[in-house]
């Protein structure tokens, strides 16, 4: 019974599917120069909705910044309108710009210079 079984199994699975593959689309995504040169940098704005305290921790979270530094940033953004979190090479900066609007914050990505 369990020889039939194997048999029957590996029939059906030989005829199954597609005898051919496609070849797959090769994609390429290519960025100018411009945009992989350093630094660009992750810049927060105020806003009237989020708590100092949030503000703070999510600054904690993301950068793993200490308490004190993220505070300082905090301030700044609360007193100045903005400020700027972070520099450095495009591609980590998107995540962090991503990262914050994860958590609801107004943030930008701005090229330095």
């Amino acid at each position: 019974m369990e020889k039939s079984l194997a048999i029957t199994t590996f029939a059906v699975f030989k005829n199954a599917g597609p005898s051919t593959v496609d070849k797959p689309t090769i994609e390429k995504k290519t960025r100018s120069e411009e945009d992989l040169d350093l630094p660009w940098q992750v810049v927060v704005h105020n806003d009237p909705v989020n708590l100092m305290s949030y503000v703070t921790m999510v600054f904690q979270r993301v950068f793993g910044y200490p308490r004190e530094k993220a505070e300082r940033h905090m301030l700044e953004v609360h007193h100045n309108g903005r400020s700027i979190l972070w520099s450095g090479m495009r591609e980590r900066a998107e995540l962090y710009v991503q990262q914050l609007h994860g958590y609801l914050l107004l943030a930008t990505l701005e090229k330095v210079g």
